[in-house]
C-alpha cells in the first residue's frame, strides 16, 4: 500500500491566484518546520487558500474529536502558519502570507525561526527569481509600485508650469500624503531583512527595524499583533521616512490607490521578496511610478552615489573617450528604472529631478484570486 504524502497534498493547496508553492525540496523542508506529522495530517483535509473549513468538518474528516482538532491546530494559529475565524480555518500561501505573519508574530522557537529564515532566503535566491520572471512575462503582474520620497514635491519634482494639472503629483504618488492625512503611525521590522539577519546574511543598507510603515487603523492595531511594533509621533514618522530614503530604501506601496494609503514596505534590493528575485533575473520587481529621473549634467560631478543607491541597478557610468571628457555621462536605463526617486533624494549636488513621464492611475490593488495583499496579510 502506497504511503500518503501529506506534505505534498498540502503543498498543492497552498495556492491563491498566481501564488503557489513550487514542488521543490526546500519548500517541503520549510513546511516541515511549520507543521509536524500530526498537524499536517489534519491540514491535508483543508481546501485551497481562502476556503475556510469548520472544526466540525475537520473532526468528521479526520475522525478526531473537535477539541483534539482545536488542540492540534493551536500552534499553527499562534505561529501564523494558518488562519482562523472563530471555529473555521484556512491555509495561507507561503509568500506573501505565511512569511509575513510568521515573522511578524514570532511565536515559534528561536531554532525554528532560524531554520525558516534560512529556507526562505534560499527560496528567494533559487526559486522565486524564475517565478518572478515567468509571472511578469505571462501576466505583467506587479504587487508593488513606489511612492516618491517625503520631500519630493518640494525639492525633487521638476514641474513644467506650462503643462496642465496632470503634470502635478497626485496624492497616491507621494509618501507625504500618508503623513498629511493621518495622526497614527507605527513601524514593524522588515520581514525580508529579518530573515537575512536570522540566517547570517544581514542587509548592508539598513537593519530590519527600519521596516514596514503603517498609518491609521493599521498603526493602532499593529502593537497587538507584533511585540516589536513601535508607535511613532508625526515628527518621528517624518524623520523615519527620511532616514529610510537616505539608506536607499524604496517606499513600495500596494499597487492601488486605497491600500497604498494604509501601509508601505521600505524595501532594499538585496533582501526584498519583490525586488531581489526580480533583480537576479534583470527585470523590474515593481510597477514603475509616473516619474523618471532626469540628470542635469552641468551639476552632476559623476560621484556615482546614484549608481550605488539605485535599487534596480538601472544607472551606469559612461566613461569618456574625448580628452575633455565632454562625452562622460551618468545614464539611466529606462527599462530597469521604477521611478522610486532614491537616486534623486541621495544626490549630493541636487543634480537629479523627477519628471512626470506617464499618467497611469492604479484604480485597484491587484488581487491574488479574490484577495488583495492587504486582505491577505490581515486574514
Amino acid at each position: 500500500m502506497t504511503e500518503i504524502d501529506y506534505y505534498e497534498q498540502v503543498r498543492q493547496n497552498l495556492e491563491l491566484g498566481p501564488l503557489h508553492a513550487p514542488k521543490h525540496k526546500k519548500v517541503i523542508k520549510l513546511m516541515k518546520v511549520f507543521w509536524d506529522e500530526e498537524e499536517i495530517k489534519v491540514l491535508s483535509h483543508f481546501g485551497k487558500v481562502g476556503n475556510f473549513i469548520s472544526k466540525r468538518e475537520l473532526s468528521e474528516k479526520s475522525d478526531l474529536p473537535k477539541d483534539k482538532v482545536k488542540q492540534i491546530l493551536a500552534r499553527s494559529v499562534r505561529n501564523g502558519t494558518i488562519v482562523n475565524k472563530g471555529s473555521r480555518y484556512s491555509l495561507l500561501p507561503l509568500i506573501p502570507g505565511i512569511f509575513e505573519k510568521y515573522f511578524i508574530v514570532r511565536k515559534d522557537t528561536d531554532e525554528n525561526q532560524k531554520k525558516a529564515a534560512r529556507l526562505y532566503r534560499d527560496i528567494m535566491k533559487e526559486i522565486m527569481p524564475q517565478n518572478s520572471y515567468e509571472s511578469r512575462k505571462s501576466e505583467g503582474h506587479h504587487t508593488f509600485r513606489p511612492l516618491l520620497p517625503y520631500e519630493a514635491e518640494e525639492k525633487l519634482i521638476d514641474i513644467n508650469e506650462s503643462l496642465d494639472y496632470k503634470s502635478q503629483a497626485l496624492p497616491y504618488e507621494l509618501v507625504k500624503e500618508m503623513i498629511d492625512q493621518n495622526e497614527d503611525f507605527a513601524v514593524i521590522p522588515c520581514q525580508c531583512r529579518l530573515i537575512g539577519e536570522l540566517s547570517g546574511e544581514p542587509c548592508e543598507c539598513a537593519p530590519a527595524e527600519m521596516g514596514c510603515f503603517m498609518v491609521g487603523i493599521a498603526a493602532k492595531l499593529m502593537p497587538s499583533m507584533c511585540d516589536e511594533a513601535r508607535i511613532l509621533t508625526k515628527e518621528e514618522a517624518i524623520q523615519f521616512l527620511k532616514d529610510t530614503e537616505k539608506a536607499g530604501l524604496v517606499h513600495n506601496a500596494s499597487f492601488g490607490t486605497t491600500e497604498s494609503g494604509i501601509f508601505i514596505c521600505n524595501c532594499c534590493s538585496c533582501h526584498c521578496g519583490a525586488l531581489y528575485p526580480a533583480k537576479l533575473m534583470h527585470v523590474t520587481g515593481a510597477a514603475a511610478s509616473n516619474y523618471a529621473p532626469k540628470i542635469n549634467m552641468e551639476l552632476c560631478v559623476k560621484c556615482e552615489t546614484c549608481m550605488k543607491k539605485c535599487p534596480g541597478e538601472a544607472i551606469y557610468h559612461k566613461w569618456p573617450k574625448e580628452t575633455d571628457k565632454s562625452d562622460e555621462l551618468i545614464i539611466i536605463r529606462e527599462e530597469l528604472c521604477i521611478g522610486c526617486g532614491v537616486c534623486a533624494v541621495n544626490c549630493p549636488k541636487d543634480a537629479i529631478k523627477m519628471v512626470k513621464v506617464r499618467e497611469n492611475v492604479p484604480e485597484k490593488a491587484p488581487k491574488f484570486g479574490d484577495i488583495s495583499l492587504g486582505e491577505l496579510i490581515s486574514m
